[in-house]
């Protein structure tokens, strides 16, 4: 998908969740849905099979976001799910993020950890990178088995990479 359609459709769905007055409720749980999509090859394909009929996958959308989303969340997943533009909601989601975190005058701040962070956990991350990088943050923490302990912290084109995996490869190489 170009560009333009990829922040065509992220404007339309920031709008639809302002307007709505749940843009912070949305933005969060589209962004843990496009890192599930991310991570999920079933999902991915149930999603954008076009074998499988469109009221089909929106009914897989529903049923997996039904009970545990705002009811705009599911509507706009599966809304562009609908269209046929499943390969991109996660283009689609970072984009509206990114849209929402500027909106507010702040920098988004993904992070990587092996375990879920309490929110005491999380205000004190969110202060260290602020100070950090000069910015206040739009903190999202997504659960990755593959950091081992630590943490991956990334805000714009800055990586700050304080996991146990990669200190391990490190002395690997040093050895």
């Amino acid at each position: 998908m170009s560009e333009a359609r990829i922040e065509g459709y992220a404007r339309a769905l920031f709008e639809i969740a302002r307007a709505e007055g749940t843009l912070d409720e949305v933005e969060d749980e589209l962004f843990r849905f496009a890192r599930a999509y991310e991570s999920s090859d079933a999902l991915r394909n149930a999603l954008t099979d076009e074998m499988v009929p469109v009221e089909r996958r929106q009914g897989v959308v529903e049923s997996l976001l039904g009970a545990q989303a705002t009811a705009t969340t599911v509507q706009l997943v599966s809304m562009v799910v609908g269209s046929g533009r499943g390969r991109d909601l996660p283009a689609i989601i970072d984009r509206l993020v990114a849209r929402a975190s500027q909106s507010k005058d702040l920098a988004v701040a993904e992070v990587r950890s092996a375990v879920a962070l309490s929110d005491d956990q999380q205000a004190r991350l969110r202060a260290a990178l602020a100070n950090a990088t000069g910015h206040e943050v739009n903190l999202k923490v997504v659960i990755d088995p593959s950091v081992v302990g630590g943490l991956v912290a990334t805000v714009g084109d800055t990586v700050i990479d304080g996991s146990v995996r990669t200190r391990v490869d490190q002395l690997k190489s040093r050895l």
